[in-house]
């Protein structure tokens, strides 16, 4: 597994565990409000220091009196070919593994659920269906987003859908038509748009949304799902 990053510990991530994060290199998208660009853009993946497996694997053993959880994130975990022996390594040392994942790969994101190599699940919800393509940067099988949604709705494992609300690109009116794609869901969590390093320097220059507009769409959508709360 190539690995980016790691943040050795989180309380928020993973539901109720704490955890550490580990950002594997890679991507299917080119989200344009993605904040983590030198984990998807070849040219900046190339300078991203990586962290060996085999020492992620010792930072893990060092911790099991500590964590409960590790978090799979990216880029997206997904594109990697050796995910599940990857994800089965951490289990194997007494820990839950969170995978955060774009949806794009519904073969590999079922192989993990039936073969219990996760324990939960997050998957991104970009934008309404129609505007996918724009908001991944044309790469993008809308009939893979749909089969990865429908395996999640099975309610085969704990997961949540979650989509980063930003400025220019999303509106109130978005979350919606995104509430009625995916209703009936368990639980769905708006995320605000960080104006940091973004794959498009020019949403660095825009402001997230105020508190105020992120809880007026939290109520808009709210009764579509069990569960909807701002993050």
């Amino acid at each position: 597994m190539k690995i980016g990053g790691l943040q050795k510990l989180t309380l928020i991530d993973f539901p109720g565990r704490i955890s550490c994060t580990v950002f594997c290199l890679g991507c299917s998208f080119r989200c344009p409000f993605c904040y983590n660009p030198e984990l998807v853009l070849p040219e900046k993946m190339e300078k991203q220091p990586q962290i060996a497996e085999r020492d992620f694997f010792d930072f893990l053993k060092e911790r099991k009196e500590l964590l409960e959880g590790v978090c799979v994130g990216g880029g997206e975990p997904t594109v990697n070919e050796d995910l599940p022996a990857f994800t089965k390594k951490i289990k194997k040392l007494g820990f839950l593994v969170k995978l955060d994942t774009n949806g794009s790969n519904p073969k590999m994101l079922k192989k993990l659920i039936d073969k219990k190599l996760v324990d939960y699940v997050a998957m991104d919800i970009k934008a309404p269906k129609g505007s996918y393509r724009k908001l991944t940067g044309g790469l993008i099988d809308i009939k893979d987003i749909e089969k990865s949604i429908e395996i999640l709705k099975q309610n085969k494992i704990d997961h949540e859908f979650r989509t980063t609300i930003t400025p220019t690109l999303l509106e109130k009116e978005d979350i919606v038509k995104i509430a009625k794609w995916l209703s009936p869901a368990k639980k769905y969590f708006l995320q605000n748009f960080r104006s940091e390093k973004t794959i498009d320097p020019e949403l660095e220059k825009i402001k997230p949304y105020s508190d105020d507009y992120l809880s007026e769409c939290c109520q808009a959508v709210s009764p579509f799902f069990e569960t909807c709360q701002v993050r």
